[in-house]
């Protein structure tokens, strides 16, 4: 599952780093057709940059807090069974040490 995610995620950062650079191919096509000023063409580079950092950052919350979800409901019946099994061995461990002093024999001296 965790490979999945990580695939995951590297294809998203792959997306944008294509989205930006067909953007970049985009606006410098306009600064050559005289559409856009070089500082134009600068601003929304800058522009496009930084909402793709803010989706990146919201996509990226989300998919941390699915994950968390997703291994707190894993984990809540390990960790039922966990105790559930020390408190076996502390039973078995507390039968087997009242066991051997009532066997021991008793030594006279």
């Amino acid at each position: 599952m965790i490979e999945h995610v990580k695939k995951a995620i590297l294809a998203g950062i792959g997306a944008a780093a294509i989205t930006t650079e067909k953007a970049e191919i985009a606006l410098s096509d306009l600064v050559k057709k005289g559409k856009l000023s070089a500082e134009e063409a600068k601003d929304a580079a800058n522009k496009l940059a930084d909402e793709g950092k803010e989706e990146f950052e919201v996509a990226s919350t989300k998919l941390q807090s699915v994950l968390d979800d997703t291994l707190a409901k894993l984990g809540r019946g390990q960790k039922e069974k966990i105790e559930s099994l020390e408190a076996r061995v502390q039973a078995l461990e507390e039968k087997l040490a009242s066991e051997a002093c009532c066997s021991e024999p008793a030594t006279s001296e």
